[in-house]
């Protein structure tokens, strides 16, 4: 197996951790980004929202990958956070991606995050990376957070968008929160349960961007969902099967709102993605059910 020097932004998240843990594990080099001053070679410094790059250090590497970004759902979203929010992913992505564009031996991939929310509100409508971007904050965050990118892409650089769905994931994101809820008997529907979640397992998020990075042939925008999308009422009720706890509770809409805000109306919308060109590609899913991957997780 060749070994890869590649270059990651976001190295601490959750997907940025996980990804750094496969690839050092199989003996690949990997360059982590941070915002403090480097403690060794293994990482480069840079400011995303003032938009520096130690650019020098990003030399002789294989790949690029920018999962950098403040957590959607990490706070209520004030006009500041969602200023945040936006900032920190498209001039992030911008810095980065001319800092890679100018090297004088660009790397040979640059796969750069994106979500599934550019497709906005779908309803009971299945959508693939053919669909249009939807309306609303995270739609146009996502096209603007994509077309950062645009340096590297007139480099010549192969570009890979990772339009990732909800991540299964023990510690971390939307299942972070939602484990400790149902473990103490508390979880249930949000709503009325029936919009799209659009989920993925950690595990085969990893390996989908590692399979992006290997296979030279792909570009261009990749749905990182499981196959099968389920409602948030099924989702519910596989959560209760597999970690044996009741879900006699439920969320209703005014509450979700009361609490969260405008960030309220993702949770409610309904999102049915499908990874079409990731499947149609060859890439096999370890984890495609969504008792599996609560299992993995």
């Amino acid at each position: 197996m060749e070994r890869l020097r590649i270059a990651v932004a976001g190295a601490s998240g959750l997907i940025g951790s996980a990804l750094v843990r496969s690839l050092t594990a199989d003996g690949h080099e990997v360059v982590r980004l941070v915002r403090r001053a480097p403690r060794d070679g293994s990482e480069v410094r840079w400011d995303p929202e003032r938009q520096q790059v130690d650019a020098a250090g990003l030399a002789g590497c294989d790949a690029v990958v920018n999962l950098a970004g403040a957590g959607i759902g990490d706070r209520r979203w004030t006009p500041e956070y969602k200023r945040l929010i936006r900032d920190s992913r498209v001039l992030g992505t911008a810095a980065l991606a001319e800092a890679v564009a100018a090297l004088d031996t660009p790397p040979r991939v640059f796969v750069n995050g994106s979500a599934m929310g550019i497709y906005g509100d779908t309803g009971d409508r299945a959508v693939d990376e053919d669909a249009p971007p939807g309306d609303g904050f995270l739609p146009s965050l996502c096209v603007e957070w994509e077309e950062a990118a645009a340096p590297v892409q007139e480099a010549g650089v192969r570009t890979v968008f990772v339009r990732t769905g909800l991540v299964v994931a023990r510690d971390g994101g939307a299942w972070g929160r939602l484990f400790p809820l149902f473990r103490a008997g508390l979880g249930g529907r949000m709503g009325d349960g029936r919009q799209y979640w659009s989920y993925i397992a950690l595990h085969d998020e990893v390996a989908a961007i590692r399979y992006l990075i290997d296979h030279e042939s792909l570009s261009g925008p990749f749905n990182l969902t499981a196959p099968r999308p389920l409602t948030n009422r099924e989702i519910t009720k596989a959560m209760g099967r597999v970690l044996h706890r009741p879900t006699p509770f439920a969320v209703p809409a005014p509450v979700l709102r009361a609490v969260l805000g405008e960030m309220a109306g993702d949770v409610l919308g309904s999102q049915r993605v499908l990874p079409k060109r990731l499947l149609e590609s060859g890439f096999t899913f370890a984890f495609p059910g969504i008792e599996d991957a609560i299992r993995a997780a």
